[in-house]
């Protein structure tokens, strides 16, 4: 499974590169509004973080001729290449700009997904990653895990190239069981990817070694 780090404050990515094998970022405006920090200033940050890992980078054209120059201009005015990826919304025009950014040789993330069938017509007009969101449909009874499990199905059924990049978690049991899924991929917030790798009873038996360690460990290092 990849992982990538749904986030924009660069103290929270550098933290995760360090310690987590993250493969990239994603990013939306509404992670860039609660920085703070205008988007011509917030991405060359991040991008001093991850070098050549994967970013994506929501547009917020309506028009689908206008996510195209959206896309285009990010990609030119960031200096971005094939780690790239314009996040496009599931809309109406949406749709239709998947299958232009892509022709363009830009890759591109679908995103707002909400059903299978929106991802599946995402897949077809040309997605690299189709981007469910899990938590939000949780929260309106509309059972987040499943729709992913579908969408992996759909994937697999028609022999498409897409990858599954689930979103929207607000606990490791989410991740947990979108992973059994087949899912290809997920975004995480800093907060669920500091409880996903860790445990109270591994912290409890790093602690029982040292102790006992420490009695017959007697090689200076």
């Amino acid at each position: 499974m990849i992982y990538l780090a749904d986030t924009a404050n660069c103290d929270q990515i550098r933290d995760l590169i360090k310690y987590y094998p993250i493969e990239g970022v994603t990013t939306n405006p509404s992670l860039l509004a609660h920085e703070g920090i205008p988007l011509s200033k917030a991405i060359p940050a991040i991008l001093d973080c991850i070098g050549d890992k994967m970013i994506h980078i929501q547009t917020i054209s309506e028009n689908a001729e206008d996510i195209l120059r959206e896309a285009k201009i990010y990609r030119e005015v960031f200096g971005l290449k094939s780690n790239f990826y314009a996040k496009i919304p599931v809309t109406r025009e949406g749709y239709r700009a998947i299958s232009l950014v892509k022709d363009s040789g830009i890759n591109v993330t679908a995103t707002a997904i909400f059903t299978q069938q929106q991802a599946m017509m995402a897949a077809n007009a040309g997605a690299d990653f189709v981007a469910p969101y899990v938590n939000r449909l949780d929260n309106i009874v509309s059972h987040g895990i499943e729709v992913v499990s579908d969408i992996v199905k759909g994937i697999k059924m028609y022999g498409l190239k897409t990858r599954v990049l689930a979103a929207s978690f607000k606990n490791v049991d989410q991740v947990y069981r979108v992973s059994l899924t087949g899912c290809h991929s997920v975004t995480l917030s800093h907060e669920v990817f500091l409880a996903l790798m860790s445990h109270p009873m591994t912290d409890r038996g790093v602690q029982d070694f040292e102790r006992d360690g420490s009695q017959i460990y007697d090689i200076k290092i």
